[in-house]
């Protein structure tokens, strides 16, 4: 199928159309989270607390596997512009390859550490051992982890959005469904506790994959997956790492963060810490859909770069940028009018609901031009830069939000943590900019 109309396209319905898909999955995607946790803090505190004490290298295993397909998704794209299949078949098979060898890593070396990583933070038994049992069975889905998000990002690249949606959202929904099934043992099935929660997740991200290669066989689908002959494509697995460690780095950055900030407000009390708990569940409504714009941006930057369409590279850019702004207006918006009502939904203190609507509303200051670093990154990332959008994601997570927290939490005490937020991105807007036109121009000058 010819490519053509990524380059043809009018600019807004173009991206419209390779972002509302991910928006949509996005949303889902969020929503199965708090379902899947919902129904295992039924079974017990201790299970709840197991899986929260698992994330991390949930989150570990999450950001390996798709950091390296956002390296695919950009070399894919990039060689698909530039007419050259050949290239772009060569790095699709080969980032299945590789990506399969990392599920199969990590399962071994995540099954292996699981119980010394939950003894780190407690010496509880009995959330030990739910850790351990929930993660033997989930981990033990790593591959298809991979394999999922490889093929996830050569849809993307192919723009095939729509496939993408449908199987991320059968994947979602079938757990959603399996987790009450499988949890309490309705039916016929019988009560697996927190291993059902595991199981449920397995099933779902395993239908996910099996879909994806339905779409791929019966589908005319433009890029050829097969077995790269020995030597082929060793250059375009160098590029994928290039964009896909940054991109794993992205990823992970986030939790580290949070730990950090944990740490600092941990001194003041430990509502803070479920405020900013809290505060992380309800921009995930925010950011998920922004991300979800990324993900539709990021093959037409490729693909435009490519084929040498710069014009239509500054408007994608442009056209995001203010799609994404447009979301976070929404969001400023309601942290500012009904900021007591939303952390309400989390949790009925009366002290915490006090505490974390001042929270949203200084925090919500900086949403509108985080949009500048965010879409930054994503365009980026597009253009096979994955080193300048490491840099800004280093900027925002760790080099500044950090040292600015704590200096202002001896002032202002724990505000002074939430005026960090604000603070941070609008410094890393200003440098996230003079970084993407940088590279962009270094680029150029390179073709």
């Amino acid at each position: 199928m010819n490519q053509s109309f990524m380059k043809t396209r009018p600019v807004l319905p173009l991206v419209l159309s390779m972002s509302l898909p991910m928006v949509i999955s996005m949303m889902v995607s969020a929503l199965y989270n708090i379902v899947d946790s919902y129904y295992v803090a039924k079974i017990s505190e201790e299970a709840m607390t197991a899986l929260s004490l698992v994330f991390p290298v949930q989150n570990l295993i999450n950001a390996v596997t798709i950091g390296f397909s956002v390296g695919a998704n950009a070399v894919i794209a990039y060689h698909l512009g530039a007419q050259d299949k050949k290239r772009a078949d060569t790095a699709a098979s080969w980032s299945l390859i590789c990506n399969g060898m990392h599920g199969l890593l990590l399962t071994i070396v995540c099954i292996g550490v699981i119980p010394w990583f939950l003894s780190l933070f407690t010496t509880q038994t009995v959330v030990i051992d739910l850790g351990v049992r929930y993660a033997r069975i989930a981990f033990g889905f790593s591959i298809f982890i991979a394999i999922s998000m490889a093929m996830e990002k050569i849809f993307q690249a192919s723009g095939k959005m729509m496939i993408t949606m449908v199987c991320m959202l059968s994947g979602c929904i079938i757990n959603i469904v399996l987790d009450p099934i499988l949890i309490f043992g309705w039916g016929p099935f019988p009560k697996m506790g927190i291993e059902g929660a595991a199981w449920a997740t397995g099933i779902g991200q395993t239908i996910g994959v099996l879909i994806y290669l339905i779409c791929y066989k019966t589908g005319n689908f433009p890029v050829h997956i097969g077995i790269p002959k020995k030597g082929e494509g060793r250059i375009l697995v160098k590029k994928m790492y290039a964009v896909g460690i940054p991109a794993t780095l992205n990823l992970a950055l986030p939790s580290l963060l949070i730990s950090c900030l944990n740490t600092i407000l941990s001194v003041f009390s430990s509502v803070y810490i479920l405020v900013l708990g809290v505060y992380y569940k309800l921009q995930t409504f925010l950011y998920l859909p922004v991300n979800g714009i990324v993900q539709g941006m990021r093959p037409i930057i490729g693909y435009n770069f490519g084929a040498q369409e710069m014009r239509r590279v500054h408007a994608i850019y442009r056209t995001a940028l203010l799609l994404s702004a447009g979301i976070m207006v929404f969001g400023t918006v309601l942290c500012w009018g009904i900021p007591e009502k939303l952390i309400g939904l989390f949790s009925s203190n009366p002290d915490t609901i006090q505490a974390g609507g001042t929270a949203l509303r200084i925090i919500s200051i900086g949403f509108v031009i985080s949009s500048l670093s965010v879409i930054s990154c994503g365009s980026l990332e597009g253009l096979g830069k994955g080193g300048p959008s490491l840099v800004i994601s280093i900027l925002r997570y760790v080099i500044l939000i950090l040292p600015i927290a704590y200096i202002l939490s001896l002032f202002l005490g724990a505000e002074g943590v939430w005026h960090a937020f604000w603070i941070t991105e609008v410094i890393t807007a200003g440098i996230s900019f003079w970084i993407y036109q940088h590279a962009l121009k270094k680029s150029l000058n390179s073709l």
